[in-house]
């Protein structure tokens, strides 16, 4: 089941604190970045958080989940948390999360 565009909006309500948020629509689904790293996701209604070690001691009880069947897990972020408890995580996360790499130009 794809996600809703309402969820989408409610994740970004809730994360409206922090600066450069942004997300990528990608088959049904949306990815979430902050400051251009990809900090997450909404999979099917959910938000779920890449599990990096800031983020597992800032929300030891989350539970795992796959975003897709064949995924690596993710952790699951409860609709509760308030948005000044998310700004501090993604905070956190930011130096843990990896770079992107840069795209290569092809000569052709």
């Amino acid at each position: 089941m794809p996600s809703s565009r309402e969820y989408l909006d409610f994740t970004l309500a809730r994360l409206s604190d922090l600066p450069e948020i942004s997300y990528k629509a990608m088959m049904g689904e949306y990815l979430l970045y902050y400051r251009g790293k990809l900090v997450g996701g909404v999979y099917d209604d959910r938000f779920l958080i890449t599990p990096v070690k800031s983020a597992l001691a800032l929300i030891p009880d989350a539970a795992f989940e796959s975003p897709y069947p064949g995924a690596k897990p993710m952790l699951a972020v409860d609709a509760d948390k308030s948005a000044d408890f998310l700004a501090a995580l993604f905070d956190a996360m930011f130096d843990d999360l990896p770079t992107p790499k840069k795209k290569r130009r092809s000569n052709g």
